[in-house]
């Protein structure tokens, strides 16, 4: 059992709170043959995430919807953590939540510590690669029940900066107006375990069996479940 003190719980979701393997499959087989028809919308959103799309793949700049969509395919198959494609995959996925064809997963212990924490006056807070506009109706259609309730602030990269950058921590405390020292950062990433650190916020790293970062090297105390975690403030 690893005893924490804090006043905010910032939480990671891939690998942390869901399952890495559910993300990159269901969530990216629903994202990646309605990307040619959502880049030819008119809409400036699309066209902004287009744009820079397009820079961050070294496309031409008159290239094709098909073009970028592919462009964008390729990162998804390397897991790339590009903030137009997350964008991109927010809008498609906030669509596929709000019609019922996708739905979220959340390992068993996580909604059960949610509640626990929130009723105890802990503040809970969300800090993924994934658009703040994916985050939502996730955490919104969880299959145990609407979390959003639980949680105060969402935060994405575009929002908060590059998870493996301590800065990006400094504006998520300023943000809550809390004290790095009172933050806790739950992720399953080593290089944001370090970021954070630097930044001076407390950390537990989540090291589930069959994630991606399972066994890896911490420099943070690990656990294997949110029931590991004894949290007070």
């Amino acid at each position: 059992m690893t005893r924490i003190s804090a006043d905010v719980v910032v939480l990671d979701i891939e690998g942390t709170t869901s399952a890495a393997g559910f993300i990159l499959g269901d969530l990216y087989d629903y994202a990646r043959p309605r990307l040619d028809a959502l880049l030819g919308r008119d809409d400036d959103t699309v066209r902004a995430a287009r744009a820079d799309a397009i820079a961050e793949t070294g496309l031409d700049a008159d290239a094709t919807d098909a073009e970028v969509a592919d462009a964008l395919r390729r990162l998804m198959a390397s897991d790339v953590k590009s903030t137009p494609l997350k964008t991109l995959q927010g809008i498609l996925w906030a669509e596929g939540f709000a019609a019922g064809e996708i739905h979220s997963q959340f390992f068993d212990d996580v909604p059960p510590r949610l509640h626990a924490w929130h009723e105890d006056g802990i503040r809970l807070a969300v800090y993924s690669s994934g658009s703040v506009a994916s985050q939502v109706p996730w955490f919104r259609h969880a299959p145990q029940g609407d979390l959003t309730p639980l949680v105060e602030d969402f935060f994405d990269t575009v929002s908060a900066g590059p998870k493996k950058e301590s800065g990006s921590y400094d504006r998520i405390a300023a943000a809550l107006g809390v004290a790095p020292e009172r933050a806790l950062f739950l992720t399953d990433h080593p290089d944001e375990v370090a970021a954070a650190l630097t930044a001076g916020w407390q950390v537990v790293a989540l090291d589930r069996a069959g994630e991606p970062w399972h066994g890896a090297d911490f420099a943070a105390p690990s656990v294997a479940s949110f029931d590991e975690i004894d949290l007070s403030r």
